[in-house]
């Protein structure tokens, strides 16, 4: 009997505390593009986060800096779940956002026509296809544009303009620099 009631205790603490375990919060403190966010941790922590599954246009390229303030709007300053927690080849956190009311911040951006589908990294993502064929069809965002670029040619084009650009050499005719002597100590006589 007693065992019996110490493993019903224990049952119930499990549960409470993991009914009363509260998911982790961050803050949203800046948004650098349309995919990618500064996260402060409740540790005071920065954390960046590039949006999984989604790529925004650039902030060079038609539609970017749109779709950064559609971020913005959508997000700063606001308090959000991590989901995720993968890392990218540049140290970067990639994850799903998540406001605290459960709007799914990366599924917002493609819904509203700020972002692609990545489908390099999103594979079978039904929900994300739907969403961004929506936006197309209602040519909401970047989809105004008949021909939009993608962000993943647009990157890939800048690399191989900046790869051709030939080397210019300086016309400013080199200078020579002398070598300055050290002056030695005098000599101290006694």
């Amino acid at each position: 009997m007693l065992k019996k009631s110490f493993v019903f205790c224990l049952f119930l603490l499990a549960i409470t505390t993991a009914c009363n375990k509260k998911e982790t919060l961050y803050k949203v403190v800046k948004v650098k593009d349309g995919d990618t966010i500064e996260l402060l941790s409740p540790d005071h922590q920065n954390i960046t986060v590039r949006l999984a599954e989604i790529d925004a246009p650039e902030k060079s390229q038609a539609f970017g800096q749109a779709a950064k303030q559609f971020t913005a709007d959508l997000c700063f300053g606001k308090m959000v779940k991590l989901i995720g927690n993968t890392k990218d080849r540049y140290g970067r956190t990639v994850a799903t956002i998540e406001l605290e009311n459960g709007t799914n911040v990366n599924y917002e951006i493609v819904k509203n026509g700020y972002a692609w589908q990545y489908l390099a990294y999103s594979h079978n993502n039904v929900e994300l296809a739907g969403l961004e064929q929506n936006a197309r069809e209602s040519k909401l965002g970047l989809w105004h544009d008949l021909n939009p670029t993608p962000p993943w040619s647009f990157r890939r084009d800048e690399k191989t303009q900046r790869l051709n650009k030939p080397k210019v050499q300086s016309t400013k005719p080199k200078r020579h620099y002398r070598k300055r002597r050290k002056k030695l100590p005098e000599a101290v006589s006694f």
